[in-house]
């Protein structure tokens, strides 16, 4: 079932989609820089704690060159991109699943570029410290897998004139 019927509206409805939560994170990692560089906030089991991760997930790669992570989670992004926009006609549920994976992705690449290293602000003490961008690239991945389980419509079968 489709609840936008066009292609090419759905793809925008999913660009600005991407691009709003994008902002979000990037707007709350901008506030966790001034409002947490002095000292975390919170109960130690979740606070909200300033670091920063110059790697990827779980910090693995922060050895490398900077460009060489951003030029890796670039192409990523870019291949996201992709999928995203071409998945857009076939399955809105999964293009929108993918769109938010790429909020995160495309996030986490511009903080790491204006900066450097990605700015980390939710801390849970038993887990490394993470983002807003981590949390849609994780959920929105889940749902992609979720999504994949479904089995897909019949196709309509064409008739043929006597």
């Amino acid at each position: 079932m489709y609840l936008i019927t066009s292609p090419a509206r759905w793809r925008t409805v999913l660009a600005l989609g991407a691009a709003a939560l994008a902002a979000a994170d990037l707007a709350l990692k901008a506030w966790a820089e001034d409002a947490l560089a002095q000292a975390p906030v919170g109960p130690g089991f979740a606070q909200l704690r300033l670091a920063h991760n110059s790697g990827v997930a779980f910090s693995m790669g922060a050895e490398l060159p900077a460009w060489t992570v951003i030029g890796f989670t670039g192409l990523i992004t870019a291949a996201l991109a992709v999928l995203a926009w071409r998945t857009a006609a076939r399955s809105q549920a999964t293009a929108a699943a993918l769109a938010v994976v790429l909020a995160g992705a495309a996030a986490n690449l511009v903080d790491r570029a204006a900066h450097g290293a990605v700015t980390d602000y939710l801390h849970t003490g038993w887990w490394p410290t993470f983002n807003l961008a981590d949390v849609f690239v994780c959920c929105g991945g889940l749902a992609v897998v979720a999504l994949s389980w479904r089995h897909p419509a019949p196709a309509p079968q064409a008739t043929t004139a006597p």
